[in-house]
């Protein structure tokens, strides 16, 4: 196996200016791996769910060709949920309402048949849990994590330590800023980066994404949409996008991994158009290559030498 996706598996609630879902598919592992799934399969997932998990979900994961034989089902507890309500700015959310729930109790157990996997996904969980996933892999090739402000404040030496064994780590800038206590995301990264991991991208939402490496700095557009639906799960979508893209290649270049920032980026520009992954169920290779090449084209010009005035005398 050539991936394996850890995170939470749950059910999301959303209001936004442009409508609502109740109980809809959602969590990280979801996103990531159904995004992923586009480019590399089979892909692993392990995480928790409780008995009210829809049969129809693991359905979905398993007709997108998604292992879920990592997946343990607590028939006797409820799956996590989270309540969520966006502003006009939809990089601005109030969270209404969390039930941990059966995800309270999750201790991670990796199956055999994944502990193989060259590429690895840390999905938003508590570092100390990502750190449980990394004892039980078998020298992975790539791990990627992912995080957020509540362990940045709370869980801050556990971080510390999953930072430290982990190649690339994707987070917003907000979280940048919070983790550095630095306002500037150049010297943020830097900082960043000496802490453990050697890839680095930084995610500015409607302003696109930040790639870090000891090559040097790339930036990646984000795709102008007019219509918005839900930004739920696009961070993970992109993650998704992101892995799955080396997965398939399967060589950590400079090369590769701009073109991965721009897979995940068009992933993540589909997700948000829908609400749940209801926008990732149904695409096709075309309409992904068409959203690839139209952020190459939103980037392109051709350089020609410029002309540059002297000084008036």
């Amino acid at each position: 196996m050539d991936l394996c996706v850890i995170g939470t598996l749950a059910y999301d609630s959303i209001e936004t200016p442009f409508g609502s879902a109740q109980d809809a598919l959602g969590g990280s592992a979801t996103y990531i791996a159904t995004s992923a799934s586009y480019f590399t399969q089979p892909v692993g997932v392990v995480g928790v769910v409780g008995g009210d998990f829809s049969s129809e979900a693991l359905a979905f994961l398993q007709s997108r060709g998604v292992d879920i034989s990592g997946v343990e089902i607590k028939t006797d507890g409820r799956t996590f949920r989270w309540a969520g309500r966006y502003h006009h700015d939809l990089n601005q959310r109030d969270t209404l309402d969390t039930q941990l729930n059966v995800l309270a109790e999750f201790d991670p157990v990796i199956p055999e048949s994944m502990r193989n996997a060259r590429f690895v996904c840390l999905g938003n969980i508590a570092p100390a849990l990502q750190s449980k996933v990394l004892d039980q892999m078998i020298a992975p090739e790539f791990i990627v994590c992912d995080t957020m402000n509540f362990w940045i404040e709370g869980a801050f030496d556990d971080l510390r330590l999953v930072l430290a064994r982990v190649d690339c780590l994707i987070i917003n800038d907000s979280e940048a800023r919070l983790m550095t206590n630095e306002p500037n995301l150049m010297r943020a990264a830097r900082m960043i980066m000496q802490m453990g991991p050697h890839i680095l991208i930084i995610k500015k939402g409607e302003h696109g994404a930040l790639l870090f490496t000891s090559e040097g700095i790339f930036s990646a557009p984000a795709f102008p949409l007019e219509n918005i639906f839900d930004p739920t799960g696009a961070g993970d979508t992109f993650a998704g996008g992101f892995i799955g893209y080396l997965a398939r290649q399967g060589e950590i270049t400079e090369s590769n991994l701009r073109q991965a920032v721009v897979v995940g980026s068009a992933m993540a520009s589909f997700c948000v158009e829908k609400f749940s992954v209801d926008a990732l169920k149904d695409l096709t290779q075309e309409k992904i290559r068409e959203r690839i090449q139209a952020f190459k084209h939103l980037s392109h010009f051709e350089h020609e030498e410029i002309s540059i005035a002297n000084p008036a005398a």
